[in-house]
């Protein structure tokens, strides 16, 4: 007989790669941990671990385990969820990780007029850059991330995505800037010498600029690195770079110019994520309604 909270440290083994990740995630010692994947093995008669110096990796055996672990407990948290609905369907706690300005146009409307809508459904919120809110969201702490579609962005079949809105970028100049003076949308090659205000390392607004630069034929000289859009912003307007950004990510006054760009445009996808065990369950179907509807709201 196969322990299902085993199948769950297996799985936290290989999504943080290692003993001591996988024991933060899920609350318990290292030692606890290892205990825990000795006693799977013995259940499975099979080496799911081999040593590589201090790490430990997934044996073929393991791998296998690991496609069917993911189909027994997606199934296992949707029966946990047609209980939980069996006694109260109507009312409960959501947990949402979102970035910040997301939370501001997004989340918070949608909250208040959730409170309207399903009284019996209360929201946690939280803040988390997209890469960390969908770590969190595999990881069981949140229940639904909104994030960004992003180069390199895994495909995961654990989750499920509904598209909320996609949001243009736009050039953020000195005031003196030529580009700045012109009434015309800034072709980004205009930008290929300036000094450069980005976001850091990891960020995925980062990888849509750089792809942008790319595409356009330069790589950009990276001088200042903020992920607050209000000091990119003001770094710009004291002629310290240019920058481009999301459209919405600015405040309606801003020291710096602002200018559409020539087509073609980048653009952030922002996306909804939900586990594929809950996608149906009312209070997240509820949520990603509305989510929808602010998102269909937005001035873009």
């Amino acid at each position: 007989m196969i322990e299902v909270r085993r199948l769950r440290v297996l799985r936290a083994l290989a999504d943080h790669g290692t003993v001591t990740a996988a024991a933060e995630v899920l609350h318990l010692t290292p030692s606890a941990v290892s205990q825990q994947l000795a006693a799977l093995e013995s259940e499975v008669g099979q080496e799911l671990l081999e040593r590589r110096g201090r790490r430990v990796a997934i044996t073929s055996a393991g791998r296998l385990l690991l496609t069917h672990a993911d189909t027994i407990l997606t199934e296992v948290e949707r029966a946990e969820d047609a209980m939980r609905l069996y006694a109260d369907g109507t009312t409960g706690e959501l947990r949402i990780a979102a970035f910040a300005t997301a939370i501001s146009l997004l989340v918070a409307p949608t909250l208040a007029r959730l409170r309207d809508s399903t009284p019996g459904l209360h929201l946690v919120i939280q803040d988390a850059e997209g890469h960390q809110a969908l770590t969190q969201l595999l990881d069981g702490e949140v229940d639904l991330a909104v994030t960004v579609e992003h180069r390199g962005s895994p495909h995961d079949d654990r989750l499920t995505l509904t598209p909320l809105y996609a949001e243009p970028f736009v050039a953020v100049l000195p005031p003196t800037h030529p580009a700045a003076l012109s009434p015309d949308p800034v072709d980004l090659t205009a930008l290929a010498t300036d000094d450069w205000v980005m976001t850091s390392v990891g960020n995925p607004i980062r990888d849509v600029v750089l792809l942008a630069c790319e595409q356009s034929g330069f790589q950009p000289r990276i001088v200042h690195t903020s992920d607050d859009f209000r000091s990119v912003a003001a770094l710009c307007a004291a002629n310290a770079g240019v920058s481009l950004v999301p459209r919405l990510t600015l405040p309606p006054t801003t020291p710096a110019a602002i200018r559409p760009l020539q087509p073609p445009t980048p653009t952030r996808r922002v996306l909804a994520a939900t586990r594929r065990a809950r996608a149906d369950h009312p209070l997240i179907t509820a949520t990603l309604k509305t989510l929808a509807e602010t998102a269909g709201s937005l001035d873009l």
